[in-house]
């Protein structure tokens, strides 16, 4: 690649961002405001006057490096002379160029004006769309080092058809499986407790991203709760599919590792309860949470009251601390200390925790730092097993882009609703609740945010709720064919004959099964049938966002196309989704700190 004219900044080329430091073996961020390199090489003597001089560079041939000497003047040293040594200098803006206003140039005295400083997040902002996104930018020789390193600690697992390969960059909505498991593999994790478990779904957060990528909603589903796992096919060693016969009431966390599962199979269970399908999962242990947090310097945590749990070994006083390495996994492990000493309760406390994580990856002091960077790089990869369709760095980092995107305030936690199961007299496990989980889900599918987002998302809802106005069609004037492409069995028939029926649309047709399952139904019509989509809208409660305009149909010739998804409930029941959360369900904005009780 060319870094010459890929990912620069105010003239700046990134390859001269990154140095590096042959004292820690490290690249380093060497930031404008700096003043500076981020590192300087001890000074070498010189004769009289010359100023800051470094050792010359040894084996580089015909290369030169540029120096800056006391009155400013940038001078260069060949293979033998008196230039920089092993760090390049930055190449900026000339001097008396059309922005020498700016404060680049020399003054009356003949010394060279430092240029004021910008905020640090403007220029952090190159490196906001992934810690590891500057790999991609041809770093001269290094760069391809500490790409193919970060590549080499990536683990992945091929999971077959359970997750969506090319919805990265899609203008579709993104849909990450994050899985925390209790494999206890790892140095120094053997201690917490059964260390020959393969490794179980212990934590599991659906993370949802918007079309727009303007909000996200982080859905918690508790590893207790008694759900129905799906078939599953999982690739074996040899290459060869082996299918893992589904288990009917029975706790999610064994959808990972138990029968030989994979993480495709905790996906198929997800998307079996929440009809939402993932596109690719994340899967992190214990080394996960110690090694993160210490990379970033430690995460800001808050109690109502003091913490000392013998089972865990937490120990926090009241108030604010900062956590990392083995007290942060203990903070995330402890299920006595909050609430009534249960999973949900550790959930909500989880769910605080990663949300000041994320408040921290982002802030100046983790942006800026470019230790901390190249820390949380090569923390991250090693700690990450993911699916394949993102086993790569470059596609790890367009991931991260678009995560990036998401302002921390529409960032919003919630646990899926549930209540004790009623079938046990020891209430060990939960089940859903239905009438506060059918909702939620239903907003994540028609990908309606939990926060309040840009003006241009309500401008764009707007638009889809005015296709519902205008003049509607007569009942006898409706042409319509009918496919079911949810998982309710005979619903393209249940709708073409209460249609017919109730309705007066004598002009429906049962088209049988769609070629794919869709989650969403959906109305394609032609320009000249918006009064009859208007109609059929009406009858069957559909929002804007279903009706899908065509572009050419002859007059009265075609049918319309009625594709039904899997938020089809029942013929008469309005497909229409909920706009706001029930209420009194667990949330945790990712923007606020919550002292945890």
């Amino acid at each position: 690649m060319d870094a010459q004219s890929r990912g620069r900044a105010d003239e700046i080329d990134p390859a001269d961002q990154w140095v590096l430091n042959p004292q820690t073996g490290d690249y380093e961020l060497r930031l404008p405001q700096s003043g500076g390199d981020s590192y300087r090489a001890p000074s070498a003597p010189g004769p009289r006057g010359s100023g800051r001089r470094g050792t010359a560079h040894e084996g580089g041939g015909e290369r030169r490096s540029a120096v800056r000497d006391g009155g400013g003047e940038r001078r260069s040293g060949g293979r033998n002379g008196e230039g920089r040594g092993p760090v390049p200098a930055q190449r900026g803006r000339r001097a008396n160029g059309p922005r020498g206003q700016e404060g680049s140039g020399p003054d009356s005295a003949g010394r060279r004006k430092r240029k004021q400083p910008k905020a640090r997040r403007k220029k952090a902002l190159l490196w906001t769309g992934g810690v590891m996104a500057f790999v991609l930018v041809g770093l001269s020789v290094g760069g391809y080092a500490l790409y193919q390193h970060f590549n080499g600690n990536l683990n992945s697992v091929d999971i077959g058809d359970a997750g969506n390969k090319d919805v990265i960059t899609a203008n579709a909505p993104l849909n990450i499986l994050v899985i925390g498991t209790d494999k206890r593999t790892g140095k120094g994790n053997e201690g917490y407790g059964d260390k020959s478990s393969p490794g179980h779904a212990d934590t599991n957060i659906l993370f949802h991203v918007s079309k727009d990528r303007t909000n996200a909603t982080a859905l918690s589903i508790p590893r207790d709760l008694i759900t129905d796992i799906p078939d599953c096919t999982t690739k074996q060693p040899d290459g060869s599919d082996k299918v893992i016969p589904g288990t009917q009431n029975i706790r999610f966390n064994v959808s990972l590792g138990q029968e030989g599962r994979d993480p495709g199979c905790t996906m198929r269970t997800v998307e079996e309860i929440t009809g939402v399908k993932p596109d690719h999962f994340m899967m992190v242990d214990f080394n996960a949470v110690k090694e993160l947090t210490t990379a970033v310097g430690g995460v800001k945590v808050c109690l109502a009251h003091p913490v000392k749990d013998p089972d865990s070994h937490l120990d926090l006083p009241e108030g604010e601390s900062k956590i990392q390495g083995e007290d942060a996994l203990a903070f995330v492990r402890t299920r006595h200390s909050f609430g009534n000493q249960s999973d949900l309760d550790r959930i909500k406390v989880q769910q605080q925790f990663i949300a000041s994580m994320i408040r921290q990856m982002k802030s100046d002091d983790t942006l800026t730092s470019p230790t901390k960077m190249y820390s949380l790089a090569d923390a991250a990869t090693k700690a990450l097993t993911v699916d394949k369709g993102i086993g790569s760095i470059k596609k790890l980092t367009a991931l991260a882009k678009e995560l990036g995107k998401i302002d921390t305030k529409n960032i919003t936690f919630v646990t899926a609703p549930v209540i004790d199961n009623p079938a046990e007299k020891v209430h060990a496990t939960v089940v859903l609740n239905k009438a506060k989980s059918d909702p939620l889900f239903q907003m994540m599918r028609d990908d309606t945010s939990l926060t309040e987002v840009k003006k241009q998302k309500k401008a764009a809802k707007s638009k889809q709720d005015a296709l519902l106005k205008g003049t509607k069609a007569a009942a006898a004037d409706v042409r319509v064919d009918v496919f079911n492409g949810g998982d309710r069995a005979g619903a393209a028939q249940e709708t073409v004959t209460w249609l017919q029926n109730e309705q007066g649309v004598l002009k429906s047709t049962n088209k049988a099964n769609a070629p794919e399952k869709i989650s969403k139904t959906t109305l394609e019509y032609a320009p000249n049938q918006a009064d009859q989509a208007r109609a059929l809208a009406a009858m069957m409660g559909l929002p804007g966002s279903a009706l899908k305009k065509g572009t050419t149909n002859a007059e009265g010739l075609q049918a319309m196309v009625l594709t039904l998804g899997a938020d089809f409930k029942g013929a008469g029941v309005p497909i229409t989704g909920p706009t706001k959360a029930p209420e009194d369900i667990q949330k945790v904005e990712a923007d606020k700190q919550v002292c945890a009780k």
